[in-house]
């Protein structure tokens, strides 16, 4: 059986020996503001952190649907030289939507690439792969230029000169009936062509950059 004598351990702080006790203060008191403090903390922390997370992936859960465009008859591209076709990327929203591509039938004897040998049309995006901006194709020249800053392209969309990281991005194309489709998502190729998933203007593709830049939901978009 318990004594009866025994001595109940004291309420307070102090009477326990509790390091940074100071006189009055109880045991339930030291809970509660511990408890308080730690409760404050968790909140300033997940202040910062919840936005953060849901910028990182909330394009996971939202992305613009693609899809397949008509962009004209097979008869209207020839081999040697590209024809700009205008294409809806999101629809919905207006002009904001849209943007430009240039499109020409495959060459058999300047489209050798090993990695793409099932796209009868090539489609090449018009965003610069150095800050976004928009590239014209220059007949005379046979080259992609930016106004930006300089970049440079050439007949298959590699980077000759400027600052740009890699190639221009490609849309996989296809023949329906006659008509030829564009394929609103986009991909990004290596100075090989070589495809990867869609990567952001500035990032390189090359040697370590595959790795450095990995492919992130929002570069889907656009």
């Amino acid at each position: 059986m318990p004594d009866k004598h025994a001595k109940h351990k004291s309420k307070y702080t102090a009477d326990r020996g509790i390091p940074g006790a100071f006189e009055g203060e109880t045991v339930t008191r030291r809970r509660f503001m511990t408890g308080t403090a730690h409760t404050a903390g968790a909140i300033a922390a997940a202040s910062f952190a919840l936005p953060a997370l849901g910028f990182a992936i909330g394009p996971i859960f939202k992305q613009p649907p693609h899809y397949w465009e008509d962009i004209g008859s097979t008869a209207d591209f020839t081999d040697n030289n590209y024809v700009p076709v205008a294409i809806t990327l999101t629809r919905g929203i207006g002009e904001a939507g849209k943007s430009t591509a240039y499109v020409r039938q495959k060459n058999p004897t300047i489209d050798t690439d090993p990695y793409d040998q099932n796209t009868p049309y090539i489609a090449i995006s018009t965003r610069c792969a150095h800050l976004g901006c928009p590239v014209r194709w220059v007949d005379a020249a046979e080259h992609f230029i930016c106004p930006c800053h300089g970049g440079v392209y050439d007949l298959l969309g590699r980077r000759v000169g400027g600052p740009p990281v890699r190639p221009l991005d490609r849309f996989p194309t296809r023949v329906r009936n006659g008509r030829v489709e564009l394929y609103t998502g986009r991909f990004s190729v290596n100075s090989q062509l070589r495809r990867f998933s869609p990567r952001d203007p500035g990032e390189a593709l090359d040697g370590i950059g595959q790795y450095l830049y990995p492919s992130r939901p929002s570069a889907r978009k656009l």
